[in-house]
């Protein structure tokens, strides 16, 4: 909600700032003047008509087009606001006073009242967010102090409206007075006798031409053509003296000079659009002025259009400056746009996904507030691409951790289960069954999904508090037990260094204390859990080795035995060897058949059984010991063959 709201309430302060400040290039065929460029200039206000007659002036060299712009106001420096406050009571003055309506003021007012609401907001939103507030439950507040500022605006709006309307009929009003004013001087031109007499007349209608102001922009060019043509064609009917005219012709090419080396001085100018209206105003002069000697024109006046060519060359080359930077924004606002939706595109496995992708982009509309308006016509349309991409983005991370903080809510609920059914058994001493349970709850835990950091840690805390409870009571019952394994610990050691000191001795009885070793050792109790394993691998392996020496050597004797009664079985009769030799074989498949279950056995355990598990170490020699005697009873077969041969 943060993330994107800055980067679409930011937009909307440039798009406000662009239709306030984005400069007003005026086109010749919108600037109201009275006098088009084309048209030369033809007056001789300041000649007093002699009484005979000369030839009249002619034109000079038409103005270029673009020259022929109004003049512009000269740019004051802005009043810096500090509050909304202080720009609604600069408002209410416009709307409530008398002063001129200046565009300029009332859009850089309109600008400067939105970059302090929206800077407003932001601080709102920001201040509630970091209160601990639901971004999607946040609601933007009516704010009273835009609804003043936007009645007042109204209020101005309608006065502009009005001021137009007046401008207008104050327009065709005085579009009414010059056309009278070249019918007065159509109507002297019809008595050319009569034309010096009327030269003041004349005079006098120029220069209240000169006091009738603008005049609708269509009518402009016609109304000065036909105004210069009855002008032109008076001037033919005069027949003043030449010490007059060429008077009038130094003052004019003074004035022009003058206006010459004005236009030069612009060039020297840092503000290059100031020094662009400046000229418009030098241009509007130089039309008015009447001619120079004839000789003096086409050269005065290329020196006037060779200064303003600089400067309108300097003003063309300004706004196509602009009009590059904007294409070059246009490519990095593009590049911008492609990369978030590249962001927005990749796969977010988990909330850090999320929150790597969140910070790329944020950084991306970070960047993309330092680059400047594309062109006017993409500007929209660029912006609305990426706040498409930064839309999408979000909203599918809104989403997700709106699903994610469903989960966190289950899970928390199912800790907090866990945590009751603990509380439940911390007071019991049923020490086994209890310690199971517990032990269970804690792997159930462990399987139950995450929940938010910092109340995780207070529910783990509060469940571990009650297992530790139960356990620090049980441990402290069972105190006197582990000291009694213990000292069983130490009774079984002493078991198994007397079986070693068997396993080194020699001679008759050896078995019969390896068995009454067997019998102590397996009556001593429990010894501590972690040292159990230890001590069974460390019994069994001087056991296994004292069983396999008692295995082979009675296997010997009893073999030696075998084969000493065998002449006394076959003193019992015909078959009885045969007899014995068909029982030893019958006893030699039975053992072979248990050798076989226990090793499908073993097969099994192994599979499923940990390394060191006393079940398949005890089958292991059980198996061991079936297999010895297994050998012994071939053995004792293999003796009833050879006795059998010898006969």
């Amino acid at each position: 909600m943060d993330s994107q709201d800055n980067i679409l309430e930011q937009e909307v302060k440039e798009e406000v700032i662009q239709e306030a400040t984005a400069p007003e290039v005026e086109t010749p065929a919108a600037a109201e003047t009275e006098a088009p460029a084309e048209v030369a200039e033809a007056s001789a206000e300041s000649v007093e008509a002699p009484a005979e007659s000369v030839e009249a002036p002619t034109e000079e060299t038409e103005a270029p087009v673009e020259d022929a712009q109004a003049p512009a106001e000269e740019e004051q420096p802005q009043k810096v606001y500090e509050t909304k406050k202080e720009v609604i009571d600069r408002i209410k003055d416009i709307a409530h006073g008398d002063e001129p309506l200046q565009k300029e003021e009332i859009d850089y007012l309109k600008t400067v009242f939105y970059k302090l609401h929206f800077a407003e907001r932001e601080a709102n939103l920001k201040a509630y967010l970091d209160g601990g507030g639901d971004p999607d439950a946040y609601q933007i507040t009516p704010d009273e102090d835009e609804e003043v500022f936007k009645a007042e605006m109204g209020i101005i709006k309608e006065k502009r409206a009005k001021l137009f309307k007046e401008q207008e009929a104050e327009k065709q009003e005085n579009l009414e007075k010059k056309l009278a004013n070249i019918e007065k001087i159509k109507a002297m031109i019809t008595s050319p006798e009569e034309a010096n007499k009327a030269y003041q007349e004349f005079k006098a209608l120029q220069a209240e031409w000169k006091e009738i102001k603008n005049v609708p922009a269509e009518k402009a060019s016609e109304l000065w053509r036909n105004y210069q043509l009855y002008v032109e064609q008076f001037y033919d009917l005069l027949k003043l003296n030449s010490e007059a005219r060429e008077y009038d012709f130094k003052k004019n090419l003074e004035l022009k000079t003058k206006l010459c080396e004005a236009a030069e001085r612009l060039a020297d100018e840092t503000d290059i659009i100031s020094a662009f209206h400046q000229l418009q105003k030098l241009h509007a002069e130089y039309r008015e002025i009447g001619p120079v000697n004839k000789d003096l024109r086409e050269e005065i006046w290329n020196r006037f259009k060779a200064a303003s060519t600089i400067i309108n060359k300097r003003h063309q080359q300004h706004f196509e400056g602009i009009r590059a930077k904007e294409e070059d924004n246009l490519a990095r606002k593009t590049a911008l746009c492609e990369k978030v939706e590249a962001i927005a595109a990749e796969e977010n496995k988990g909330s850090s996904d999320w929150e790597k992708h969140t910070k790329e982009i944020i950084d991306v509309q970070a960047e993309w507030k330092t680059i400047g308006f594309a062109p006017q016509k993409m500007n929209v349309k660029i912006f609305e691409r990426f706040r498409a991409a930064c839309d999408d983005f979000f909203g599918r991370k809104a989403q997700y951790f709106k699903g994610l903080k469903d989960t966190f809510k289950e899970n928390a609920e199912k800790k907090r289960a866990l945590i009751e059914k603990a509380k439940a058994l911390q007071d019991s001493t049923d020490w086994k069954s209890t310690s199971d349970k517990l032990i269970a709850l804690q792997k159930e835990w462990k399987t139950i999904g995450m929940v938010p950091k910092k109340l995780g840690d207070q529910l783990w805390e509060e469940f571990l508090g009650t297992c530790n409870k139960f356990f620090e009571a049980r441990n402290a019952a069972g105190a006197g037990q582990r000291g009694e394994e213990h000292t069983n610990l130490e009774k079984k050691r002493e078991v198994i260094e007397k079986l070693k000191a068997v396993a080194e001795e020699a001679g008759e009885g050896i078995q019969e204390k390896v068995q009454q070793l067997v019998e102590e050792y397996q009556a001593i109790g429990h010894v501590p859990f972690k040292e159990k394993d230890k001590v069974y691998e460390e019994y069994h392996a001087v056991l296994d080795k004292l069983y396999k020496e008692l295995n082979i050597s009675v296997a010997k004797k009893r073999l030696t035995n075998f084969k000493q009664n065998l002449k006394q079985v076959a003193e019992r009769g015909e078959n009885a060897l045969d007899n014995e030799r068909a029982r030893l074989f019958r006893q030699y498949e039975a053992i072979k058949q248990e050798v076989q279950t226990y090793e499908n056995n073993l097969g099994f355990l192994n599979a499923s059984s940990k390394k060191g598990n006393s079940l398949i170490d005890e089958m292991n020699r059980k198996v061991q010991k079936l297999k010895d005697e297994m050998n012994l009873v071939r053995e004792k077969i293999k003796a009833i063959d050879a006795e059998n041969a010898e006969k």
